[in-house]
């Protein structure tokens, strides 16, 4: 009976969390991805700390597809500035250095990383406040409605 309760709930969370990212605004899912990102080195460290080596990799694993599909992946080249180009290189870096705290069991690389991808996090947070970013993102909310 808890079996079937907890596959229902693990469903329900699953099913609110797709509906979350499929409602959400552009900018809003790149603030998902560093909260997962998060998320998964933060498991990686507790995983480390308990020396599980199974969940830490697979911890750090996640970490390192968030970064490199999802916010690497969603960098917009086309602009010709050099943000995103050094964003790229940044991305590239954490997962090296998520690479390395994983086959040295490098608790301060796997910090190094959290911190870069917190102070990035807060940057975003900054711009969605920007009512210029809110402006255009209500305009492109209206465009793909009508």
């Amino acid at each position: 009976m808890f079996s079937t309760a907890s596959k229902a709930a693990q469903t329900y969370a699953r099913v609110g969390m797709e509906t979350g990212v499929a409602a959400a605004a552009p900018h809003h899912l790149i603030l998902m991805l560093f909260d997962g990102a998060l998320l998964a080195i933060a498991k990686a460290g507790s995983a480390m700390q308990q020396k599980q080596i199974a969940e830490k990799g697979q911890a750090i694993s996640q970490a390192i597809d968030i970064i490199g599909n999802g916010l690497k992946a969603s960098l917009d080249f086309s602009a010709g500035d050099e943000l995103s180009s050094r964003l790229a290189m940044l991305y590239d870096y954490m997962g090296n250095r998520l690479l390395h705290a994983n086959l040295h069991n490098d608790a301060a690389a796997l910090d190094e990383v959290s911190r870069l991808l917190t102070e990035l996090k807060s940057a975003w947070e900054e711009i969605s406040d920007d009512p210029a970013v809110l402006a255009i993102q209500n305009n492109n909310a209206n465009k793909t409605v009508a």
